[in-house]
């Protein structure tokens, strides 16, 4: 480790308590305009009626909702399905306007797209792959453009959602049960550089659209570090264009909190470069989620209690990695209190909202202690040396013993660089 002692900054010679870096802490809205639309009924925690949930998570202490975006999901009989362009442009105009950052999720298929499902839409199901890279950059220009028009800018991007395996697979009936288009760690090459090639002209558009956001390539592989590894390795092989990795985490399907360390280090380790968010996460209140394989509830039992405790032992251990800097709570505003339509049946208890009374559940308040505005510095200055003996990075954050990746941080009062 080789320190290089540099001149304070201006700005460290005044004073170090109000450095910051941006986080983005909230959760996945994406059903809320039907719950309204079927007269769901939210309160606060007091009972008290909730007049607008965007306005009243921001009091919270909430930044950033999530938005997921279907090419055609008219088809579809999922309840939970239903956000077209139109649909994402009108609610994405109200985060917008709630002075809440946006993260718009492309799921790039008609209907739910994860680890097992990456079905191409209908519209481009008879598409040669030439013509699929030129699709994807056609039609994510032309939804950003529409977004930015109706006011909507999305301040953050997922390119695609739990992509681990690759995306645009083909037709179920045809890709199903083979390794088409599939992308596994022995995977043919060509299956890699199709599915890159597809994120790069996904990104493009980004980039050109929307300079400014930030764009997210999402894997949900936390419980095998290395298969994680393995696919930001090829992304940087292939130097694609990103700013941030993002993970999903629901404990009952991926094991406790320590796994997710696990996969952090690792990632931090291989030292990508960028930041790391986790853009999903959850905990039920009640009773356990359908197809739960690790049973947590001896740390965190099926209560609006055990589900606080859950989020507020996570953001402790996300608090301990500077890189992390996202946090949010998939599916929160799901609420059948009052409802009068489909959402009424079939309860989702890991929402942040208690289906029986529509109150806002403790983990909805407990998130904000994620971006809770402390440096971990007090009145660090050129004439008031720092005591303790702590490493602290630039973003303000007290770190655990001495860092492990390369960076510019700060000790003693003193900028050093760890190289």
């Amino acid at each position: 480790m080789r320190r290089i002692r540099l001149l304070l900054t201006t700005l460290l010679q005044t004073s170090l308590t109000t450095i910051q870096a941006q986080k983005y802490v909230g959760g996945d809205n994406s059903v809320l305009p039907k719950y309204e639309s079927q007269k769901a009924t939210f309160f606060d925690k007091d009972g008290k009626s909730i007049n607008d949930v965007l306005t009243f998570v921001k009091e919270q202490g909430w930044n950033t909702i999530r938005v997921r975006l279907f090419v055609d999901p008219s088809k579809d009989t999922d309840k939970n399905v239903c956000q077209d362009l139109v649909f994402v442009k009108q609610l994405g105009k109200r985060i917008k306007d709630a002075g809440l950052y946006l993260m718009l999720d492309f799921h790039y298929s008609d209907t739910w797209a994860d680890p097992a499902k990456q079905w191409t839409p209908d519209q481009w199901k008879s598409l040669s792959d030439d013509d699929l890279y030129k699709k994807i950059y056609e039609y994510t220009k032309d939804c950003l453009e529409q977004m930015k028009e109706a006011g909507a800018t999305p301040d953050l991007i997922q390119t695609g959602n739990e992509i681990s395996y690759g995306m645009l697979w083909g037709t179920e009936a045809t890709a199903k049960g083979n390794d088409k288009n599939r992308c596994y760690t022995n995977s043919p090459a060509a299956n890699w550089e199709r599915f890159i090639t597809l994120l790069k002209e996904a990104g493009k558009a980004c980039r050109e659209v929307c300079p400014k956001a930030q764009i997210i390539i999402h894997s949900e592989r936390t419980p095998k570090p290395d298969v994680l590894a393995d696919f930001f390795d090829r992304m940087t092989a292939a130097s694609l264009d990103y700013d941030i990795i993002g993970l999903s985490y629901y404990p009952y399907f991926h094991g406790n909190i320590a796994t997710l360390e696990k996969a952090l280090q690792k990632l931090e380790d291989k030292n990508y470069g960028k930041k790391i968010q986790v853009v999903e996460t959850g905990y039920p209140s009640k009773w356990e989620v359908n197809g739960t394989t690790y049973d947590y509830t001896k740390t965190y039992p099926y209560s609006h209690e055990g589900q606080r405790k859950y989020i507020a032992d996570l953001i402790t251990t996300l608090q301990k990695h500077p890189q992390v800097n996202g946090l949010s709570w998939w599916y929160a505003e799901a609420n059948a209190k009052g409802c009068t339509g489909s959402l009424a049946e079939g309860w989702y208890n890991a929402s942040l909202f208690d289906n029986e009374t529509g109150r806002a559940l403790p983990a909805l308040y407990e998130l904000k202690a994620f971006d809770d505005g402390s440096t971990g510095i007090v009145s660090i200055s050129a004439n008031s040396a720092q005591t303790d003996d702590a490493w602290y990075s630039l973003s303000g954050r007290k770190l655990q013993g001495k860092p492990q990746q390369k960076g510019v941080y700060i000790k003693k009062g003193e900028k050093l660089i760890v190289r």
